[in-house]
């Protein structure tokens, strides 16, 4: 009568041995039991007379152990980042109530003046260009300016300006536009599903906070 030695490979039991003492090794991950599972099969599969050579075999260990590592840290990363949002929103939170200047292209004119702000390299003559819901373009004349920081109001009531959603943009004489902030108080903060974080500015509308360009306090 033939008998079978404990542990070949007629019965699996050392290669499920050896698969269990590999994926422990490498943290019993749901990648390391796949991969320790494919690896038994292929050493018991493999043609006697043509054995595979080992280092393959470390190899696709090292391969897998640097796979897992990467895996681990984007994990950690997207955790960081994820903290970091709630941070910023919780920062941003407290500001609720004060006044910030972001760029913007757009601006609700209701009965208000709104605040702005432009930045000129040289001097120049400037034009905001504003264009109402009814598509027309309303210019209204700024002037000539020296270099340096502009502030300027948007004023419906002297302006004859209907209430309104408006585009505007502020160019010089040769057309070239200006990066333009509105000021405005900052009404809400919120997390958006994506990861980012909304503000909702009074004249404004929900802008990105990477627009904000300055905070100035409570009035």
């Amino acid at each position: 009568m033939q008998t079978t030695p404990t542990g070949a490979a007629g019965d699996g039991s050392a290669g499920s041995g050896a698969g269990g003492s590999i994926t422990k090794a490498l943290g019993g991950s749901e990648m390391s039991h796949m991969f320790t599972t494919l690896l038994v099969a292929q050493i018991r599969n493999q043609n006697p007379l043509e054995p595979t050579d080992p280092s393959q075999f470390v190899a696709q260990l090292t391969q897998l152990s640097q796979t897992e590592s990467m895996q681990a840290m984007v994990a950690q990363s997207s955790a960081q980042a994820s903290t970091l949002n709630s941070l910023q929103t919780l920062a941003l939170g407290a500001q609720v109530g004060s006044r910030v200047m972001v760029q913007a292209d757009s601006v609700q004119l209701d009965a208000q003046p709104v605040e702005g702000r432009v930045v000129l390299a040289q001097s120049a003559t400037l034009t905001a260009r504003l264009i109402g819901p009814d598509g027309h373009e309303r210019p209204v004349e700024l002037g000539r300016h020296g270099a340096g920081e502009l502030a300027i109001t948007l004023d419906p009531q002297a302006l004859g300006l209907p209430p309104g959603r408006y585009a505007v943009a502020v160019q010089d004489e040769t057309g070239a536009a200006l990066p333009l902030e509105l000021g405005g108080a900052l009404r809400s903060v919120r997390l958006l599903p994506s990861g980012g974080v909304a503000m909702d500015i009074a004249g404004i509308g929900a802008v990105d906070a990477a627009s904000v360009t300055r905070f100035l306090g409570r009035p």
